[in-house]
């Protein structure tokens, strides 16, 4: 259970760029780093934090930026504390995803703002409210976003940390938002919860991320954690890369799954001794195990 109340604290935001901020997650749990970039004409704004309240300050803050530009929001993949604030921006900002992140929100969103309520009191009070928004532009893989002397790519990755992932990039800054593609001094987030959801894929994750890590950004902005460079996605890569051999060597010798997950976490955590969000290794390690040939 969590205690803690989530709070987006935009008074944190920190300019990276021209006309590009970024709000940080201050590691908190539950809450993500969150994007404003702008360009003559309009101005995008990536995740809107858990719930509400939440998503009205990132909106008042993102109004005020823009200064009178258009308002599009768009978000890295279907969990609340990216998407759950959307319907705050509906008719004030555009609201575009790709079509598998909408596919997800239709379907699973509700199931997610029941089970993230049982968190736990500070959660569960900012989420009251919340009804899952339907964007209002989907696109099926790419969109170039043209803010005005700034072009924008949305790309959806295919399914890896959820069915519909999406990176953003903002190529003349050399900045990338992975949202939970990638945490900075944290576990991969293994959302396995079978038999309700098992769409993530450690296998096809590990193909994603060794597309991203070629890209080698300038800026990249995890879902969680602090911000880096490319060392971000070569350590994730690296991570995941390792938690499928390990995991699938034991898996070979027939060992029973519970063995397996006690010596694939000793060996993570060895590895990995400061990093947060060790409960994510047994999850990671039953998705791949349910994936090995």
């Amino acid at each position: 259970m969590m205690n803690h109340d989530p709070v987006v604290q935009v008074a944190g935001a920190e300019e990276l760029a021209r006309d590009l901020v970024v709000i940080p997650n201050r590691r908190v749990e539950l809450v993500p780093n969150i994007g404003v970039i702008g360009g003559t004409r309009a101005v995008l704004v990536v995740e809107t934090g858990l719930g509400p309240a939440n998503a009205e300050a990132v909106l008042a803050f993102a109004a005020e930026f823009a200064r009178g530009r258009e308002l599009y929001l768009t978000t890295t993949h279907f969990h609340p504390e990216h998407a759950f604030g959307a319907e705050v921006f509906a008719g004030r900002a555009t609201y575009l995803v790709n079509q598998a992140q909408a596919d997800d929100l239709a379907a699973k969103g509700p199931g997610y703002l029941g089970m993230f309520k049982g968190l736990g009191e500070g959660v569960a009070r900012r989420l009251e409210g919340v009804s899952v928004a339907a964007p209002d532009v989907v696109y099926a893989d790419a969109y170039d976003l043209d803010l005005g002397g700034r072009v924008v790519h949305l790309r959806a990755t295919g399914r890896a940390h959820s069915r519909g992932d999406q990176v953003v990039t903002v190529p003349d800054a050399g900045m990338m938002f992975t949202g939970d593609l990638v945490e900075a001094g944290q576990f991969a987030i293994f959302p396995w919860f079978p038999p309700h959801d098992t769409d993530v894929s450690g296998v096809r994750w590990i193909a994603v991320m060794e597309r991203l890590a070629a890209r080698l950004p300038r800026v990249v902005v995890p879902g969680h954690g602090d911000l880096g460079g490319p060392e971000l996605l070569a350590g994730t890569l690296d991570y995941l890369r390792l938690l499928r051999e390990e995991t699938w060597l034991r898996r070979d010798s027939a060992m029973p799954e519970e063995t397996i997950v006690a010596e694939v976490r000793a060996a993570m955590l060895d590895r990995h001794p400061d990093w947060a969000g060790q409960e994510w290794i047994e999850k990671g390690v039953a998705c791949l195990c349910a994936e090995h040939l």
